[in-house]
């Protein structure tokens, strides 16, 4: 094969994928990081389902990630996901909505509160509609989240 198609094919994907080979999702119901690759590192914090991550690197199965805040933690590669998006509410609160925008009601579980985790399942411009681990839905100001 010449050089210019596998190179051709390198962008292409690379152009689809994006950024999502660097987004890690926690796919279990409770996961806890660590200061360093293994069980016998300090718990640093436990994090739910839904929490994202942003993959720095990789030691055998565990992985080195940076959260919201930009902490660094490791977390065990079975704990986690790349198969879907997740976001995090980055600020004290976030109202969760019936539908993308203000002139939708707030839902029973509004508001989220910092830290609070979902699967991503929809994008408009400015509201994504989430999913929190129960499998409620709503939708949720994009400003408020940190998506990965």
């Amino acid at each position: 094969m010449n050089k210019s198609i596998i190179l051709g094919i390198t962008v292409l994907i690379l152009a689809v994928t994006g950024n999502h080979a660097f987004a890690l999702c926690v796919n279990s119901q409770e996961a806890n990081v660590r200061q360093g690759p293994g069980t016998n590192f300090k718990k640093t914090w436990e994090v739910f389902k839904y929490m994202p991550f942003k993959k720095v690197s990789k030691k055998g199965d565990w992985y080195k990630v940076k959260d919201v805040d930009n902490d660094i933690h490791w977390i065990y590669g079975k704990l986690i996901t790349t198969s879907f998006k997740c976001a995090v509410v980055k600020v004290d609160k976030a109202n969760i909505r019936s539908g993308p925008g203000l002139n939708f009601d707030k839902k029973a579980a509004s508001p989220a509160l910092k830290y609070d985790s979902f699967k991503v399942e929809e994008t408009r411009t400015l509201w994504v509609k989430v999913q929190d681990e129960f499998g409620d839905t709503g939708w949720i100001y994009k400003k408020l989240l940190w998506i990965q």
